[in-house]
């Protein structure tokens, strides 16, 4: 069955959560472009996220951040991932509900450690405590995630395959979003 997808689905949640993976195998499955916003930022910029951070602060990426969602959000539809901390911005939240809608890929705390705790690729967790630091962020964010349209429970053992069809599954309860074509 194809699918006709009316507006930009925008991938929140925490590090760890599936957003780049599970965004790209549902976008596959939509037949739609899957963009995410920290890969155009490295792009933009020549550098990773850990090395704009290290050099120009997290205050600079938020703002190139802002700049690049709003520039994805004007283009065809699809499926967008965002950092973890895109959503926090209540102006990126305005944009996002706007020009798109936000699905929360929700994991419990546990789960996100098991993935993201042999790597060093996040700038965040780069602390004596990374646990804890991780339990924080999650503390802090969840509340916001919460507010997301479309939330998507993510559960351990489903694979990235089974994810992308819980999100079409999700997505497809929702006329204004995405349509049987």
């Amino acid at each position: 069955m194809g699918w006709k997808l009316k507006k930009s689905v925008v991938m929140v949640g925490m590090m760890g959560a599936g957003k780049s993976a599970v965004g790209r195998a549902t976008a596959q499955l939509l037949g739609v472009p899957f963009r995410d916003s920290d890969a155009e930022i490295e792009s933009a910029a020549n550098m990773s996220i850990a090395e704009i951070f290290a050099r120009d602060g997290e205050d600079f990426f938020r703002l190139k951040e802002r700049q690049v969602l709003a520039r994805l959000l004007e283009e065809t539809p699809s499926i967008l991932s965002t950092g973890g901390g895109a959503y926090m911005s209540e102006e990126n939240r305005r944009l996002i509900s706007a020009r798109g809608t936000a699905l929360w890929l929700d994991a419990d705390l546990d789960l996100l450690w098991s993935r993201v705790r042999h790597r060093d690729t996040r700038p965040l967790l780069r602390t004596p405590d990374p646990k804890g630091t991780l339990r924080d962020l999650y503390e802090r964010r969840v509340p916001v995630y919460r507010l997301a349209e479309i939330p998507v429970r993510s559960l351990p053992g489903l694979s990235v395959q089974d994810m992308a069809e819980k999100v079409v599954g999700a997505l497809s309860t929702h006329a204004d979003i995405l349509e049987a074509a």
